[in-house]
C-alpha cells in the first residue's frame, strides 16, 4: 500500500501530525508513506525512517510570484514528482483549497479529509471522497489528526501510544552535547521566552522568579535560555543576568541543532510556541502556559506535558492585541508554573537533590 499525507504547515501543526506515522506503521505494516510539506518545514521530517519520500511545496513563495518562470517550473516539477507513483490512499490533514488541489492531483482512489465543520476552507470538501468527523474527546490537534488517519483501518486508535520523533544527525548531536556541557548542571531546564503573538508572552519578572524558585529547590540545576529573534535574545540575556552563573544563553542554532539540544534537557518551559512542540515531539517533558489560546487544543498531548491556562474568564480569546494584556500575563502565576515544573521533574528529583 502506498499512502500520502498532506500536511504542509505550520511548524506546530506538522509536529502535531507526526504521531500519525507511528499509527500507520502499526495499522498498515509494510505500507510506504510519503509526505507533502512546505519547504520551510521540511527539516522537521527529513531523515525520519517512517517516511519514504518528502514532496516539497512552496505555496507562500509561489503566491508572491505566481507568473515567473521559476514558479511555473517548480509547480510542474512538483506535479510530475507527485505522479511518479500511484497512491492507494491520501490523507489531507491541512483542509484548505491548496491541499485539496494536491489531493486531486494525486489521483488516489481514496481521499480522506476533515468533515465540513472542521475544514479550514469549505471548498476543500470538493477534493475528498471520505470525510471524518471528530469525537467530543478529540480536543487536541494531534488527536484530531489521528482520528482522520485511523478512519480506514481496524486498529483501534486508543491502542496506539502517541509517539513521534525528529531525526538529528551526528553533527547536530555533537553540537548539542557541547552546548549542554557549557551549562554543567542537573537537572537541565530550558526556558523559551518568545512567541509570535504578544498576547502569548509571560511577564519578565515571572521568568526571574520561576528561575529563583527552581534553583532553590534544585541546587545543582542549570537553566538554558533559547531565543528566535533579537527581541527574544535581549529578554533571554536579561533573565540570564538575573540568574547569574547557572544560566547559559544559547547561541543561534539550526532547527536540527536546537532539536538535538531539546533531546538532552530534562524540562522545557514556554508559552504556546514552536519549541514546546519540538520538545514534546522528541519526548522531553514540557510545561506550557496559555492565555489567548486554548491549551487543551494547542498544547502537547501526553501525561508528561503540563498545561497552565490563564484563569481569566476571557481566556482563549484568540486576540493578538488586548487592553488587559498586562493583567492577563500576571494571571499566569509563578506558583502554578513552578508546581507544574516540579511535577515534570518528579521522576528525577531523588537524583538531582
Amino acid at each position: 500500500m502506498r499512502i500520502l499525507i498532506i500536511k504542509t504547515s505550520s511548524l506546530g501543526d506538522v509536529i502535531h501530525a507526526l504521531p500519525a506515522l507511528e499509527y500507520l506503521r502499526q495499522a498498515a505494516p509494510g505500507a510506504t508513506v510519503d509526505w507533502v510539506v512546505d519547504e520551510a518545514f521540511a527539516e522537521l521530517l527529513a531523515g525520519n525512517p517512517l517516511i519514504n519520500r518528502l514532496l516539497l511545496v512552496a505555496f507562500r513563495r509561489w503566491k508572491k510570484s505566481p507568473f515567473v518562470r521559476q514558479t511555473r517550473s517548480e509547480i510542474l516539477q512538483f506535479v510530475a514528482t507527485l505522479r511518479q507513483d500511484s497512491y492507494d490512499l491520501v490523507f489531507d490533514l491541512q483542509g484548505n483549497i491548496k491541499s485539496g488541489l494536491v489531493c486531486a492531483l494525486s489521483r488516489a482512489p481514496l481521499k480522506i479529509g476533515f468533515s465540513r465543520a472542521h475544514q479550514q476552507e469549505r471548498l476543500n470538501g470538493l477534493f475528498t471522497n471520505r470525510k471524518v468527523g471528530f469525537l467530543p474527546s478529540d480536543r487536541n490537534a494531534a488527536q484530531r489528526y489521528l482520528r482522520v488517519v485511523s478512519a480506514p483501518f481496524t486498529l483501534p486508535l486508543e491502542s496506539v501510544e502517541p509517539h513521534s520523533d525528529i531525526h538529528t544527525g551526528g553533527g547536530d548531536d555533537t553540537y548539542a552535547q557541547q552546548a549542554v556541557e557549557r551549562a554543567a548542571g542537573q537537572p537541565l531546564i530550558l526556558f523559551h521566552n518568545g512567541t509570535t503573538w504578544t498576547t502569548k508572552l509571560w511577564y519578565g519578572d515571572g521568568w526571574k522568579q520561576l528561575a529563583d524558585a527552581l534553583l532553590l529547590r534544585y541546587p545543582h540545576a542549570a537553566i538554558l535560555l533559547s531565543w528566535g529573534n533579537t527581541e527574544e535574545h535581549a529578554r533571554a540575556e536579561e533573565i540570564a543576568r538575573h540568574i547569574g552563573s547557572r544560566a547559559v544563553v544559547l547561541d543561534k542554532m539550526s532547527l536540527k541543532q536546537f532539536v538535538a539540544v531539546l533531546k538532552r534537557v530534562d524540562l522545557v518551559v514556554g508559552g504556546d510556541t514552536g519549541p514546546i512542540h519540538l520538545a514534546a515531539a522528541v519526548g522531553t517533558p514540557t510545561v506550557s502556559f496559555y492565555r489567548c489560546t486554548d491549551g487543551s487544543l494547542n498544547g502537547p498531548l501526553g501525561r508528561q506535558h503540563a498545561i497552565v491556562q490563564s484563569p481569566l474568564p476571557c481566556t482563549k480569546c484568540l486576540n493578538k492585541v488586548c487592553d488587559r494584556d498586562d493583567e492577563c500575563r500576571k494571571s499566569i502565576s509563578v506558583q502554578s508554573v513552578l508546581a507544574a515544573a516540579i511535577t515534570g521533574l518528579t521522576d528525577r528529583t531523588k537524583e538531582f537533590r
